[in-house]
């Protein structure tokens, strides 16, 4: 159908200085441990405070517990569209995106329209991305691109990543690959959003609904098809991008920081399609500049080093 493309700069790949020095793989090295240490409990224990509520690491750990536990219940249905449906929306997209974790690439999106009112046997076995094989989410990629009665996929580039931050550029593409299937004249009357955060969507002179579903990607049909459909698209680009990039992994790894990646990281140093907003790659940068400015000023003074 259709893939839309967000990008601040299509310029060619612009070689990052490196130095292979001892003293460079060693603050590499201890900029990457620094920056790869666990932050969930500190972001849940954060997002806690802002409404007034401090929590000790032993509550956080059991309210992880318990999401987990509830998450084991929920399967993937037709329970929102038909509840959609029920409302009087005709249109109901589901929408995800992948690729927010990873260290290199770009973010991507989806967004899927299944036929309104009929439940397709076809995609019986459907769930989130991250659970199925690669060789099930190319069996449903197909599937869901057959029957769908439109798609779209957007692209957020890496710089537009790292100038607004990776939760606004996943919103932003959300947003992009929405707006293209309005753009084709389907009037969307419902959005249902994978996690927790509503997209800046308002069609002219149209009302459009938004629910946001935590893992929805596991528990509605069309989220779920959204998400197939942005995985597949983006592991497809990763595996291109692997060609053009060797040494770094993504084909497997598909930038996401493997033991693999962290080791061609500390060996190949940095890309210009690294986040370096991402705390790994952002020490690693500024590591690496504090090693080429202290070389550049040997060489203006004429100095040596020991």
């Amino acid at each position: 159908m259709f893939a839309a493309f967000y990008t601040e700069a299509m310029a060619p790949r612009i070689p990052i200085k490196t130095s292979t020095t001892k003293t460079t793989r060693d603050e590499r090295q201890k900029a990457l441990e620094r920056s790869l240490k666990p932050r969930a409990a500190k972001a849940t224990a954060k997002a806690a405070a802002k409404k007034g509520v401090k929590l000790t690491k032993r509550q956080i750990a059991l309210l992880e517990m318990e999401e987990q536990a509830a998450a084991q219940d929920w399967v993937c249905s037709w329970e929102f569209e038909r509840e959609a449906w029920g409302e009087g929306a005709l249109l109901v997209a589901g929408v995800d995106e992948v690729g927010r974790g990873p260290l290199f690439g770009p973010v991507v999106a989806a967004a899927v329209i299944l036929p309104h009112g009929t439940e397709l046997p076809d995609l019986n076995g459907l769930n989130d991305s991250k659970k199925l094989t690669e060789e099930e989410r190319e069996r449903f990629n197909v599937i869901v691109r057959e029957v769908a009665v439109a798609w779209a996929i957007a692209e957020v580039d890496v710089r537009t990543i790292d100038r607004i931050n990776i939760l606004q550029a996943s919103k932003l593409a959300m947003k992009i690959a929405v707006e293209e299937l309005a753009g084709r004249g389907h009037g969307i009357d419902c959005l249902l959003i994978d996690g927790n955060q509503k997209i800046d969507y308002c069609p002219p002179g149209a009302m459009c609904r938004q629910k946001t579903i935590v893992q929805g990607d596991g528990r509605s049909f069309s989220i779920a098809a959204a998400s197939v459909i942005a995985k597949v698209h983006r592991d497809r680009l990763l595996v291109e991008l692997d060609a053009q990039y060797p040494g770094y992994g993504f084909a497997t790894n598909k930038g996401y920081a493997t033991p693999e990646h962290r080791a061609a990281l500390l060996r190949l140093g940095i890309t210009d399609l690294h986040r370096r907003s991402f705390a790994p790659v952002a020490e690693l940068f500024e590591a690496e500049v504090e090693t080429i400015d202290d070389v550049e000023i040997e060489l203006e003074f004429g100095l040596t080093g020991d």
